[in-house]
């Protein structure tokens, strides 16, 4: 029997309403390919609430990749503070700007194929930046999204990468845009990666729970 895809998108709609994670939110208010693909650089293993911050002071010292290119790293670097590697990701987001300016003439590829050509740009990143950045179809996996699909039983996959294939070839297109920021919001709210919050999941009863052991 065919996983009720719509049925759960319909349920985490309406129980999230206007939650949404922080690079769709930055998406949603700065339509600026560019300064999704930074954010989303520097949310890798970071909270939301700091990389909203982070983003808003970089943002006032830079929006294009030339002016984030003029900023000495160490300045850099205190202001992406306190994101997770902020070292390293103040060295990354440079060198991911020389490259959209000397290889793509100052414009954020719009393709994943083209995207994961840039160091640093993984899977995940890529198809952030096609569905939220360009509204293109995408289906974006990190780890709620495949701890998540895997606890409800709707696929059966060992990496996020065979998560993405898997969902490809069942969840219906309209809903692969949709299927990151709700899970994400799901995983962080709710369906937590150690003892999820069972009793108050709007989805409990289409959720068959594997690898759960423990739940609340």
């Amino acid at each position: 029997m065919p996983f009720p895809f719509a049925e759960l998108i319909n349920r985490l709609k309406a129980f999230y309403k206007t939650d949404v994670p922080a690079l769709t939110k930055l998406a949603s208010e700065q339509k600026e390919p560019f300064l999704v693909l930074i954010g989303c650089l520097l949310s890798l293993r970071t909270k939301d609430e700091t990389t909203e911050k982070a983003m808003e002071r970089l943002m006032q010292k830079a929006r294009t990749p030339a002016e984030l290119m003029a900023i000495p790293t160490e300045e850099l670097e205190r202001i992406i503070y306190p994101v997770g590697f902020y070292r390293n990701k103040a060295r990354l987001i440079k060198e991911v700007a020389g490259t959209i300016i000397g290889k793509y003439g100052n414009l954020v590829p719009d393709s994943i194929e083209e995207l994961l050509t840039i160091r640093g740009i993984g899977r995940k990143t890529a198809n952030i930046v096609v569905t939220e950045a360009f509204g293109k179809q995408g289906i974006a996996v990190d780890t709620h999204v495949h701890r998540i699909s895997n606890r409800l039983g709707a696929v059966n996959t060992k990496t996020p990468d065979q998560t993405e294939a898997a969902l490809k070839e069942i969840l219906p297109s309209r809903y692969w845009r949709i299927y990151n920021p709700l899970l994400v919001t799901h995983g962080r709210r709710t369906c937590t990666p150690l003892s999820p919050f069972c009793s108050r999941c709007p989805v409990s009863d289409l959720c068959k729970k594997i690898g759960v052991t423990r739940f609340r």
